[in-house]
């Protein structure tokens, strides 16, 4: 399954990059979606599969933080490109013969940025929370991400 998404993903960033036609801002995000998911799904999918093969269900401390803060960076990125979008269909369904003024070449560049920008904040900003937290040491636990949930609640 792991590697249909991945397989599926390439093959939407491969269409879009080979065929100019599609070279619109929507198309750009969808591939920057494309992206997202790739960037998510290796994220998450190794580690598990690891502990499945190893029978092992133990995480770092800072590997628990890691994963944790990436998860929360590409889950926010992903919503914040399905925002960048609906403004994409938004314009072009409201606004269609200024469209193309709008949307010129630079803005869905910088939409993209500004959402992995505030993502990347956001997962810092989770992530230092629970670094703050009494009750974060450097353990092992089971693979931790209810743990983690659990003391950003604490807070």
């Amino acid at each position: 399954m792991y590697l249909v998404s991945i397989l599926g993903d390439l093959l939407i960033i491969l269409a879009i990059s080979i065929d100019s036609h599609l070279h619109t801002p929507m198309y750009f995000f969808i591939c920057s979606l494309s992206f997202n998911d790739i960037c998510l799904s290796t994220n998450i999918i190794p580690k598990m599969l690891v502990n499945i093969q190893v029978q092992d269900q133990s995480i770092t401390y800072t590997g628990c933080l890691t994963q944790s803060g990436l998860v929360i960076v590409f889950g926010y990125l992903e919503n914040s490109l399905l925002a960048v979008m609906t403004y994409d269909r938004y314009v072009a369904i409201c606004h269609p013969l200024r469209y193309t003024v709008i949307m010129n070449t630079c803005l869905p560049a910088l939409l993209v940025m500004v959402s992995l920008s505030l993502s990347i904040v956001v997962g810092l900003l989770h992530s230092m929370m629970v670094l703050g937290c009494p009750s974060a040491e450097p353990w092992r636990s089971p693979t931790s991400s209810v743990n983690l949930v659990h003391q950003a609640h604490l807070l």
